[in-house]
């Protein structure tokens, strides 16, 4: 039985459709999950920072509003309150996620989700 690969993607960016396309090349046929439609939990979003070894503001796109907004670069926000900002803000996760066999990566540069296929 094939590994159940998973990627937490975003058709509208293009490094998630260039990872898409990798994992294509590769034979992958992944389990997508279109995250801004289907916003993980809090629980799969500290099961994937687990995975990629990283702390929330790693994985949190800086640059977007409601990063700004709401003052999510403020250094005394816990660990919880930042889980919580992406899970109510998805559009704050960094794309594309692929997850295997309790690995992570984060396809930037798509060829990093590579190492764990």
């Amino acid at each position: 039985m094939a590994d159940k690969i998973t990627i937490f993607h975003n058709p509208r960016c293009s490094k998630s459709r260039q990872t898409m396309e990798l994992l294509h090349e590769n034979s992958v046929t992944p389990e997508v999950v279109e995250y801004l439609k289907t916003p993980p939990d809090y629980q799969t979003i500290d099961d994937i920072l687990k995975m990629l070894k990283i702390e929330p503001r790693q994985l949190m796109r800086t640059g977007e509003a409601e990063y700004k907004e709401n003052d999510l670069a403020n250094e005394s926000l816990s660990r919880e309150q930042l889980i919580e900002a992406m899970v109510n803000f998805p559009k704050l996760i960094e794309r594309p996620i692929v997850i295997k066999n309790g690995k992570a990566a984060i396809g930037r540069p798509p060829t990093a989700i590579l190492e764990i296929l």
